[in-house]
């Protein structure tokens, strides 16, 4: 009887394991350039309507979410939010928003601009669409969300009463999309991004999710139903990343945006843009590299 119960228990996650891995979905998105120092996970949001979750209009794919995940060689992790808006050279098209990468090329372009941006590989790419948002948060049971002032906006159709309150996964979607309503728009909305996806993993982690089969078979579903991943990225890589968006967001760790010279710039046939700050941008993402980036590092707002 013993001997069943051991071949169960080990069985169990073995066996989750290959079933998790078999669903993910993959997208070609690496550059293939030489690996930097530590690991890099490029997190993109993608604002298609494709999925039905949002009715507006809009055509088209944006990539209004690009995060930077990077746990350095001395294993510290920081977790930093790129203004869609940033002003990069993108390979083909010359200057252009951030985000234009990702209309114009999908994931391999935008990995390869990110990548000449921050000088770091980019070793994993996770992309999720708005369905995908509001099906995670749901299957960890919905998550707590806080925002400091009252909010009513009719584009992202989020009522929010100042303070902290549970959040389905609508609500969170909304929550993260808000930024026509925020005081620091764009700047704002990346802050409710992290905060999202750091309630979801804490949610994720609580031993009534991660200890029940249930529980797990519906998050690994939802998750990877929601998901497209690099070829190369499986569901330890996922789990791997987890972890360093916890460690990232949670005490000692650091997390926000690199240091920004003018926020409506205009280059001239693009509109305003984001201009990071020639010399100190560079300096920022070499510290990130080596894991010597510090909370008083990261752009102060407000």
């Amino acid at each position: 009887m013993l001997a069943l119960v051991l071949a169960l228990l080990l069985a169990w996650p073995v066996g989750l394991l290959f079933w998790a891995n078999g669903t993910i979905v993959h997208t070609p998105a690496l550059s293939g350039a030489a690996a930097t120092p530590g690991t890099t996970y490029l997190l993109v949001g993608s604002d298609s309507r494709a999925d039905g979750t949002v009715t507006d209009g809009a055509e088209g794919q944006r990539s209004d979410t690009i995060l930077v995940l990077h746990v350095a060689p001395n294993g510290k992790a920081a977790l930093v939010s790129l203004p869609r808006d940033t002003f990069v050279q993108i390979e083909g098209y010359g200057g252009n928003k951030l985000n234009a990468a990702y209309s114009f090329g999908g994931g391999p372009l935008l990995v390869t601009t990110v990548e000449s941006l921050t000088g770091l590989t980019v070793d994993h790419y996770v992309e999720i669409g708005m369905g995908g948002v509001v099906s995670i948060v749901d299957a960890v049971g919905g998550v707590n969300l806080c925002l400091d002032y009252d909010v009513n906006d009719e584009l992202s159709q989020l009522v929010w009463t100042a303070g902290c309150h549970d959040a389905d996964g609508t609500t969170a979607l909304a929550f993260a999309r808000m930024r026509f309503s925020d005081p620091l728009g764009d700047i704002g909305r990346q802050a409710r991004q992290r905060q999202v996806i750091a309630a979801v993993v804490r949610a994720a982690a609580t031993p009534t999710t991660a200890l029940n089969p249930f529980q797990q078979i519906r998050l690994i579903d939802a998750g990877t139903g929601a998901l497209a991943t690099d070829e190369g990225t499986g569901i330890v890589d996922l789990a791997r990343l987890a972890l360093a968006f916890r460690s990232a967001t949670g005490e000692g760790g650091v997390t926000g945006t690199p240091p920004i010279a003018d926020f409506d710039y205009h280059p001239g046939g693009v509109g305003s843009t984001v201009l990071l700050d020639e010399t100190l941008a560079p300096q920022f993402f070499e510290k990130l590299r080596d894991g010597d980036l510090t909370q008083e590092d990261i752009q102060q707002f407000g």
